[in-house]
């Protein structure tokens, strides 16, 4: 197969890229539950992170959701982790710079537990 540009592919315009689906990623650390979230979260898929969340929650004493990939989150984001904050120990890290914005302007940054790093999250 032959390119035009010189032997690399180009992606499909008509097609959004992968990477710009959200998607999360979990993993044990330590004892504790991560939740990664990647790329823009909203209305449309703030189901898959509450459920996540209640999942990790059943067989975890602290669930840290990592932020740090987290392009986009709207009120729902925040409703269902605000929510999920009474009643569990959740602690975010690393919020991305656009969502470290809408903690601070709705106070959510002084309810829920933010930590630095994620290892500052897992820590207890």
């Amino acid at each position: 197969m032959s390119f035009a540009n010189g032997g690399e592919s180009q992606p499909d315009p008509t097609t959004p890229p992968a990477a710009a689906r959200p998607y999360l990623t979990q993993y044990e650390q330590q004892g504790a539950w991560v939740v990664a979230v990647h790329n823009a979260f909203d209305g449309h898929f703030v189901s898959l992170l509450a459920s996540a969340l209640h999942d990790a929650a059943a067989t975890h004493a602290t669930v840290v959701v990592d932020a740090a990939r987290m392009t986009f989150a709207d009120s729902s984001v925040l409703n269902a982790l605000l929510t999920f904050h009474h009643g569990h120990r959740l602690r975010v890290a690393r919020p991305a710079p656009q969502f470290q914005r809408v903690l601070a302007l709705t106070g959510a940054d002084q309810v829920l537990d933010i930590r630095p790093t994620v290892q500052d999250a897992i820590a207890p």
